[in-house]
């Protein structure tokens, strides 16, 4: 790749072809002929040094490398989107744009309803991402403020607090089990079960709390998202241990919760990024939102330390508290 900074308008069109599918329906979303668009992309293929697109005839796909460029252009655009609105607030001296990232956006709507109208500026940008892509967000200030689960730590962020909340069981409302106050991890023997794919964070201490159990599912379903676990427990197509953040602040009509005979902690951290002052709304955001998670049945709250935002589970928590 060049030493010099690439033309803006060849991040757009790429952009812009990703989300199209074509350069056809990118030239239609820029409002740039065909034959520009075409040319900008080669030009920035040329820029990069690869293939950001194979081509079969009049059809045209990301390549592996074109996937992985298009999250990094991404996150720059929004970037810049938010540079253009913060100047402009600044420069009719209004308050500035709130851009907030959040692995637990259950209780975010709430936490932003809870907010003063006159410390709430006029654009508030929320994204729901993964803990990595929070972390991401809040050290390259694209976001002000962040949500994410542990392990997580980075000098450059200061961690406000971690909430320690036990772990519940999502399932049908008719699923035989709906009935019980409470689930046994034994009741999960030879069922089908709904859990998060990623090793590193909550998925390990499901795993880890069912082997102590003896327990063995018949067969799982992994996922990224709490989400799109409650929908498929809603379709009866499993039980699901998730946190219980998400289900905080959802309808959950259609799925029933119930807490678990054995604690399996879920652990997030409130984070902004290192040595930035709060703004008086993202102050206000951090109270409203420290408040909504102590209401959670189980939870604990750990002030803000570094040495808590590694922690790989809750033993570490437990000796602190000694």
């Amino acid at each position: 790749m060049h030493d010099d900074v690439i033309d803006i308008r060849l991040l757009e069109a790429f952009a812009a072809v990703m989300s199209a599918g074509s350069i056809t329906g990118a030239a239609k979303l820029l409002g740039r002929s065909q034959p520009v668009v075409t040319r900008q992309i080669q030009d920035l293929e040329a820029d990069v040094g690869y293939q950001l697109f194979s081509r079969n005839g009049p059809r045209i796909a990301p390549t592996a490398k074109g996937v992985l460029f298009h999250a990094e252009v991404e996150r720059l655009l929004l970037g810049l989107k938010h540079v253009r609105e913060r100047a402009a607030a600044i420069g009719a001296g209004a308050l500035p744009v709130l851009s907030l990232a959040a692995l637990a956006a259950g209780v975010v709507p709430g936490a932003l309803a809870a907010i003063d109208g006159d410390l709430l500026p006029a654009h508030v940008h929320v994204q729901s991402l993964s803990a990595e892509n929070v972390a991401q967000s809040v050290l390259s200030q694209s976001a002000d403020f962040g949500l994410a689960s542990l392990p997580i730590q980075h000098p450059g962020l200061d961690v406000h607090w971690v909430c320690e909340v036990p772990c519940v069981a999502c399932l049908a409302a008719d699923h035989p089990l709906a009935k019980k106050k409470a689930i046994r991890l034994k009741d999960l023997t030879g069922r089908r079960l709904l859990t998060m794919a990623n090793p590193y964070r909550l998925r390990r201490r499901v795993e880890a709390a069912l082997e102590r159990a003896g327990v063995r599912p018949r067969e799982m379903i992994e996922t990224n998202a709490s989400l799109a676990a409650i929908a498929m427990a809603k379709q009866s197509l499993g039980i699901a241990i998730i946190e219980p953040v998400l289900t905080a602040g959802l309808d959950m009509s259609g799925v029933v919760t119930r807490r678990l005979d054995a604690a399996i902690p879920f652990l997030f951290a409130a984070i902004s990024p290192a040595g930035r002052e709060l703004s008086p709304t993202v102050a206000a955001l951090n109270q409203a939102v420290r408040a909504a998670v102590t209401l959670m049945p189980g939870a604990r709250l750990h002030e803000g330390s570094a040495a808590f935002a590694d922690a790989p589970d809750a033993d570490q928590f437990e000796r602190a508290d000694r």
